[in-house]
């Protein structure tokens, strides 16, 4: 018999996507509207969700700044999104993190410290 070798594509890696979607949303922002503050969130939680990719890449029970990131993000964004009706770009930041974050995808028995 085989040893399951785990996921085709490690988990971490969906992570580092997320990561780089949000921080390249924060600077298509700034270069379309010149919005500063734009710039300074999609750097500032891209960087904290390619922190949590990274950690999780690490250990995979240690997901916690990868939740908080993408949870704090997706109820940001999700606001926006439910106020403006528009789906660019809050509701695909939205969507993102609860069709493409990593974080549903890991097995609550790891969650357990």
């Amino acid at each position: 018999m085989q040893k399951d070798s785990g996921p085709l594509v490690p988990i971490h890696w969906i992570g580092f996507g997320y990561a780089a979607l949000v921080a390249s949303g924060g600077i298509i922002g700034y270069a379309k509207a010149g919005s500063v503050p734009s710039l300074a969130a999609g750097l500032f939680f891209g960087s904290l969700a390619g922190l949590g990719a990274y950690q999780l890449s690490q250990d995979p029970r240690n997901i916690w700044v990868f939740l908080a990131t993408s949870g704090t993000l997706a109820g940001i964004m999700g606001m926006r999104f439910y106020h403006s009706g528009k789906f660019m770009p809050a509701g695909l930041i939205a969507g993102a993190r609860s069709g493409g974050s990593p974080v549903p995808a890991v097995p609550w028995h790891l969650l357990t410290v």
